[in-house]
Formats: C-alpha cells, sequence, structure tokens
C-alpha cells in the first residue's frame, strides 16, 4: 500500500486546518537571500551572469554569453525534431486557445453619454513589452509557452519574449520553439530561474528589458518577483502546481485517485488533495493508487508519492459536503475538479477557485493542454483575488473624458463645490468664472 496522508477534518485543530491550506511558496524566506546575488549580478554584469548561471544552475555547459538567443535556424530544426502528431497538438491547442482568448478581446474604446453633452469611457491598449516564463526544469512546457503566447498575441501586444532555462547542451526545448512561432513570438532566451526575471526587469546586452512578466514558475521565480516588483509588473502569483479533486458520492474513487495524480505528478513542492465527503469514495482512491502510480514512469510517480504521503497533499474526508465546499474556498485552488455525475450542483457553492473543470469528462490534463481556456493560474490562494491569465493582462486601461460646451456649466459648478469642501483652491479655480475668458477666446 502506497503510503498518503489521510486528513479526517472533523479530527484536526485551528492549527492543523491551516497547515492544510500552507503551499510549497507560502514562506520564501530561504529562497530571498539566495536570489538577492544572482538580482544583482544580472543587474550589473548582464550577458555573462546569465550564461555563467546557466551553466552553473541548469548545466548548460557550452552555453556562452554571445547565444542567448534562440536562432532562427534552431526554429527551422525544431520542425524536423518534433513528431508531426505532437506539432498536430500543438497546432490544435493553439487554435482552441486562441478562439477562447479571442472573446476576451475588448473593444478598444467604449464611450457612453454620461449626462447631455457628457462623455466618459475607456480606451484599451495593448502593454509594449511583456517577457513570458516558460520553466523546464523537471519537464518540458510547449503548453505553457502557448497559454502565455497566444492571449498576448491576441492582445496586441508589440514586444513578446520567451524566458525558458537551456538544456544541457545549451539549446531550447524543440516543441517549445514549434509552439512559439506557431503562436506568434520569435524571441526566445535561453534563460531561466531568477536570473530570468532579473533579466526581464533590468535587460542586458542581449535582452530587452520588459514591463511585465508572466508564467509560472519555481520559488526561485517567484522569490525573484517579489523582489523585483518595483522594477517589472510580476503578473498574477502563479508559483508550483496545485489541485482540489472534489469528489461527491457519485463518482469512483478509482477516478478521484487517477485525477489526484495529474498535478502532484509536477515536482516534490506541488500541492495535491482530494477533498471528499464519502468514506467509501475515499477507500477507493487509496485502494486504486497504487496500480496508477505503477503505471507512471518511475520519475513521475517519485514526485507524486513524496507530495501526496508530504504536509501538501493527501486525501481529505470531510464531514459533510458543507464542510468540502468551505475547505476549498479557504484554499482557494488553482485548479479544481468538480468528480460528480450533476457538477452544477455544487458550482454554486464554490467562490475561490481559479479553474473548475466539471464532470468525469474535464480532467485537468485537458484544461491544461487543449481546451481552451488558460492554464496559467494564480496559485498559493492567490484565486481569492486573481482570475486565470487572460487578455486583459495583457492590455492596459486608460479612461476617457469628453464634455462639451453644453454640458460643461453643471459640470463645473458640481466639481467646484466639491473642491471647495476639500479645500483644494487651484482645482476650484479651475472650473470658476476664472475659466471663462478663455473658453469665450476665439
Amino acid at each position: 500500500m502506497t503510503e498518503v496522508s489521510v486528513h479526517h477534518l472533523d479530527q484536526l485543530d485551528a492549527e492543523a486546518y491551516a497547515a492544510l491550506l500552507r503551499r510549497s511558496e507560502t514562506d520564501l524566506s530561504g529562497f530571498i537571500d539566495k536570489v538577492k546575488p544572482i538580482i544583482e549580478a544580472v543587474r550589473t554584469e548582464g550577458d555573462a551572469a546569465l550564461a555563467r548561471f546557466g551553466r552553473e544552475f541548469d548545466g548548460a555547459t557550452g552555453l556562452q554569453a554571445d547565444g542567448l538567443k534562440a536562432t532562427e535556424a534552431e526554429f527551422d530544426a525544431a520542425f524536423d525534431a518534433v513528431d508531426a502528431e505532437v506539432i498536430e497538438a500543438i497546432r490544435f491547442g493553439i487554435d482552441n486557445i486562441r478562439t477562447f482568448h479571442d472573446e476576451q478581446k475588448p473593444e478598444p474604446m467604449w464611450l457612453r453619454e454620461i449626462r447631455p453633452g457628457a462623455y466618459a469611457g475607456d480606451r484599451f491598449t495593448p502593454i509594449q513589452s511583456v517577457a513570458l516564463y516558460v520553466p523546464r526544469g523537471k519537464g518540458s512546457f510547449p503548453s505553457v509557452t502557448m497559454m502565455t503566447s497566444v492571449p498576448a498575441v491576441v492582445a496586441g501586444v508589440p514586444n513578446l519574449a520567451i524566458f525558458t532555462p537551456p538544456s544541457p547542451e545549451g539549446g531550447v526545448d524543440a516543441a517549445t520553439l514549434v509552439a512559439a512561432r506557431l503562436a506568434g513570438v520569435e524571441t526566445v532566451y535561453k534563460v531561466g530561474g531568477a536570473q530570468a526575471v532579473a533579466a526581464a526587469a533590468y535587460g542586458s546586452q542581449t535582452i530587452k528589458p520588459a514591463l511585465k512578466i508572466v508564467g509560472p514558475g519555481s520559488p526561485w521565480v517567484v522569490a525573484a518577483k517579489r523582489l523585483l516588483s518595483g522594477v517589472i509588473d510580476p503578473g498574477l502569483p502563479a508559483g508550483p502546481s496545485e489541485a482540489i479533486i472534489f469528489a461527491d458520492d457519485s463518482v469512483d474513487g478509482g477516478l478521484a485517485a487517477l485525477d489526484l495524480l495529474i498535478e502532484a505528478e509536477h515536482g516534490p513542492d506541488s500541492s495535491a488533495y482530494l477533498v471528499t465527503h464519502s468514506q467509501r469514495v475515499a477507500d477507493e482512491a487509496l485502494a486504486a493508487l497504487p496500480a496508477h502510480l505503477a503505471r507512471m514512469t518511475e520519475y513521475r510517480a517519485g514526485f507524486a508519492r513524496t507530495v501526496l504521503s508530504g504536509r501538501h497533499g493527501g486525501i481529505i474526508v470531510t464531514p459533510s459536503l458543507q464542510a468540502s465546499y468551505d475547505f476549498i474556498n479557504a484554499y482557494a485552488p488553482e485548479h479544481l475538479e468538480l468528480l460528480s455525475t450533476d457538477p452544477f450542483a455544487h458550482l454554486g457553492q464554490i467562490t475561490e477557485a481559479a479553474e473548475i473543470l466539471m464532470g468525469p469528462y474535464t480532467p485537468v490534463t485537458i484544461g491544461n493542454f487543449c481546451l481552451g481556456p488558460n492554464a496559467v493560474l494564480p496559485t498559493s490562494r492567490g484565486a481569492r483575488t486573481f482570475g486565470p491569465l487572460s487578455v486583459s493582462d495583457f492590455v492596459k486601461r486608460s479612461s476617457i473624458g469628453y464634455v462639451t460646451a453644453g454640458a460643461y456649466p453643471e459640470l463645473a459648478h458640481q466639481a467646484g463645490v466639491l473642491a471647495r469642501y476639500e479645500g483644494f483652491s487651484s482645482h476650484e479655480n479651475a472650473v470658476s468664472d476664472l475659466r471663462t475668458p478663455y473658453l469665450t477666446k476665439g
């Protein structure tokens, strides 16, 4: 029997309950001090530091300062290196992701007549430069390339660059290059980790600085984003993977166990819980896990065992459906599956989840790769205030106001009253009779 942490919610005190809500990156104190010198080295040394860290941290022994950017020849070679079936799956995913995100694109501008002759509205314009972070440490992620690149291209960001850790040979994962080109991004840097965030923030001899960086990453990346938040917009908080598989008593626990392993296999710093009020489902899941683990690669099964037996994973048995809902909302997961023959019966009870995948035919796998909604999601309870990556993350909003001569007197009077009350004399003067001669000239 595989060792799995099992928690009975009604038997936990407040401290133990709170411990279940923590993620691996909740406490970054062990990373902050280590990341500071990396950031400073990139700021002062540029490409030389980036190449050195690539050799040191990523084992890219041949990486040199003049080879940080993927060449056109490397892009071309990637299409020969990747199986046609994989390329077709990437095309399929990009098509669905683009269709979904096209629906999110706002109108360039709207104006509404607030009062007769007075208009107000919004104008949306793309952010001028964004860095897209694609992790690699425990695998290759062309899917993350798709999820970050497509909404950025749909939004019309003119300057996009992908940052991804180099391979031991000093190259870039071929499928990542394929996904980048098919999505519409041709600039890819062989830079990962905290040094990538620093490079995006400060630039280097090769790399142009960006205004914003988006994409998931390790605690090293999260720590660097936090330290550099005054230099570059760090985007939504996207750290190590996490998921809750909610199962009611209408499904087989073996299915819940199968899906519990999806995010648990990402790495030892992932978080994955099965939450159920059904002891039968919990028992069936426990019984099914060994067989499911045996069908995984040992590399991934090792990560899953670590997660499910540790402090950030396992099975949570709740005393009631309401207790399950309450825990899910307190946890605010990145990924949430509602495993039920009637998932809509539960949907209205969930207010805090970044992604909600409903029913037995919608596992996290499909959401991660090809359904269309973005799979770059807020982690570590970020779903309480953030949503999934979207077109809106790549545009900025400007308020527009236009007051005609006929509408001006009423608005000027009301604004002047408030300006006088708040004690701003210049505000008041600007809408007083002092303005009238200027308006009537010419």
